[in-house]
């Protein structure tokens, strides 16, 4: 598994940031068709599939921490974790995920075009 990380820059306020990547409403808008939570298991819906990820752990206006389900490697997550320069005040998520190597452009492409999606839902 290859670990891939991507920045994207967005103009948006932390706390409005987080609560885009933290809850199901706000994920619901930008990253999946729907997300539903249930005995801690968050369920994302896509075109009629699902997949189905733990929160291993967040920080409130910093980082959410998922494990999908279904894979079995316990190292792999993805993570979306907001990032202040504290002199510039810029904004921007640094995404990490997993993927198999073959899978490194598309994997890339999809938090891209997820990315631009949230940063038109806030106008960033």
């Amino acid at each position: 598994m290859e670990k891939i990380e991507i920045e994207y820059p967005i103009r948006s306020s932390t706390s409005i940031l987080f609560d885009m990547i933290s809850t199901p409403s706000g994920l619901s808008e930008w990253f999946a068709d729907d997300v539903n939570i249930k005995d801690d298991v968050w369920t994302f819906l896509w075109d009629g599939s699902e997949e189905e990820a733990k929160l291993l752990t967040s920080k409130k206006d910093e980082f959410v921490k998922f494990h999908w389900v279904e894979h079995d490697e316990e190292k792999t997550y993805f993570e979306i974790r907001i990032k202040a320069d504290q002199l510039t005040n810029d904004i921007a998520l640094v995404v990490t995920d997993f993927c198999d190597e073959e899978d490194e452009e598309d994997t890339r492409e999809l938090w891209e075009s997820q990315l631009d999606s949230l940063a038109k839902r806030i106008g960033g």
